[in-house]
């Protein structure tokens, strides 16, 4: 195997954490392989003041990424599960999902100790359509305004009084050793999270099979399994980030529990569904639960026509 591979990442701190957490990894595994860390400015990161649903989606955040492998930049990129496609583009492919963080969301505010605790009418930032519906649907007397940028953007908006509250994702907060900003977690019962948070996943292309068997070893299964299971409900329901849907995997005692979400944006119908079985028949169990939610009206919802 080459002794030198090149990690293309986001810029932004976040992003360059986890590139860097896959570099160290590497460099355990391999001590005689020179590792670097390329960071990119994608499109997500430029476009800052509409909502993503507006403006692509989240493949915003890895085409330029997908761009230096293609160009041989780059041997591999990473990326935040919730962030990749339901549909890669031909020569790319997801070779490995390393051990996922927490996937809760994460409730922060200088003045509150929980969601329940904010007063009627306190103003809670979130970019996500997934968790606006969810809260709107528990609280909807409370107001939502958009919020985008970094994570340190975020909570400096925060910070600055706009908003009594933002929502944020734990794994980033954790990552970053900034779990003491985070007042409470969302219970992922009720906060159903998106598809893929806290897992991270390693873009290749296909025909890179060296570089494939090289890093296999950053895959870990039960992660795999429960992302793969996630990922399955949204394509079935054609799901990206311009529909509010949710779906997270659980696994104990060797049992995969999958739930799932579909909401109207603002928060009123909300249909949801779970199942739970063997680990092994992961994809057959998520997709019990799409098919229950389309019998339920989910693609009405979604406005993806009868079902």
């Amino acid at each position: 195997m080459k002794k030198m591979i090149r990690i293309a990442s986001r810029e932004s701190q976040l992003a360059m954490w986890q590139a860097n957490y896959i570099a160290d990894r590497i460099r355990e595994k391999y001590p005689d392989t020179e590792v670097s860390v390329l960071s990119f400015k994608t499109q997500g990161d430029i476009i800052l003041d509409q909502p993503l649903a507006e403006i692509g989606g989240k493949g915003l955040f890895i085409k330029e990424l997908e761009h230096a492998l293609l160009n041989n930049d780059a041997d591999l990129a990473v990326h935040s599960m919730k962030d990749v496609p339901m549909d890669l583009p031909e020569p790319f492919e997801i070779c490995a999902i390393s051990q996922r963080e927490n996937p809760s969301d994460a409730f922060i505010s200088n003045k509150y100790a929980s969601l329940d605790d904010l007063p009627q009418d306190a103003v809670v930032g979130t970019s996500s359509l997934r968790r606006q519906s969810l809260i709107k649907h528990t609280r909807p007397d409370l107001i939502i305004e958009s919020l985008r940028g970094n994570l340190q953007t975020r909570l400096k908006k925060l910070d600055s009084g706009i908003y009594d509250a933002i929502i944020l994702a734990s794994a980033g907060l954790i990552r970053l050793n900034l779990e003491n900003r985070i007042k409470s977690t969302l219970d992922v019962k009720q906060y159903i999270p998106s598809v893929g948070q806290g897992a991270l996943g390693i873009e290749i292309l296909k025909n890179k099979s060296e570089i494939k068997e090289f890093l296999d070893f950053l895959n870990d299964e039960q992660t795999q399994t429960q992302v793969e299971a996630e990922r399955k409900i949204s394509k079935t329901l054609a799901g990206s980030c311009t529909v509010p849907m949710g779906a997270h995997a659980s696994i104990k005692n060797n049992l995969l529990t999958i739930q799932a979400f579909v909401s109207s944006p603002d928060g009123i119908k909300m249909i949801r569904a779970t199942d739970t079985g063997p680990c092994s028949e992961h994809l057959s169990l998520a997709n019990n639960v799409a098919q229950s939610l389309i019998v339920q009206g989910a693609k009405n919802i979604l406005g993806l026509g009868h079902g």
